[in-house]
């Protein structure tokens, strides 16, 4: 119903903040990850929201970017977890962060979340597995589309080593993470990387 709301920061508590739009103020619930990225009073913000509608309420939920907004709308279509379950999930974790975890099968990740339980957690994992991707991850993005030249040589020098990991029996999720960790300075050739990408497994 309500794509996003765009406009002044009137008031942040825990869970929740209050958007200016000219006017009408409307409460957003929110993440504590989204919390914590939020500029300050009086600054503008775009939030893109979900929009819940129920009998007794009406509640919209705002996420910084789209990509947590559709990690959000997979989430709370897992049986018990609902917005409240999924913002719990958000708050300690990033989307990209919830996708490999899912991915890698690590449930205990996903289960740190407030309200989360180790079944909940693995019943995320079995719901979602066919619904989430590696490609869907912005680190995955980031190495596809380089800036520079530079960049694109080391763009392809880290897909080679994540490729590399995978065929060492690594999952694809686990080469991305490793990989992502190692840092442009530390890594310019494919050898390289796959050295230092091999020191973060352990």
């Amino acid at each position: 119903m309500i794509g996003f709301v765009k406009g002044q920061i009137e008031d942040i508590s825990e869970g929740n903040v209050v958007i200016d739009t000219g006017g009408i103020g409307y409460n957003v619930k929110i993440s504590a990850g989204t919390m914590a990225q939020l500029p300050g009073l009086g600054e503008e913000v775009k939030l893109y929201t979900y929009t819940c509608v129920r009998e007794d309420m009406f509640s919209l939920y705002g996420f910084l970017s789209r990509d947590d907004l559709e990690i959000f709308k997979k989430l709370i279509l897992v049986n018990g977890i609902g917005p409240k379950g999924g913002l719990a999930v958000l708050s300690v974790m990033s989307a990209d962060d919830l996708r490999f975890a899912i991915l890698s099968g690590d449930g205990a990740a996903i289960s740190k979340a407030p309200g989360i339980g180790k079944k909940t957690a693995e019943r995320i994992i079995l719901d979602l597995k066919d619904k989430v991707s590696l490609e869907d991850t912005m680190a995955y993005r980031q190495m596809q589309q380089p800036g520079s030249a530079q960049e694109g040589i080391q763009g392809q020098a880290r897909n080679e080593a994540v490729e590399a990991l995978t065929a060492l029996g690594y999952s694809a999720s686990q080469a991305l993470r490793a990989v992502k960790e190692v840092s442009a300075e530390e890594g310019a050739d494919v050898e390289t990387i796959l050295k230092l990408a091999l020191k973060n497994m352990f």
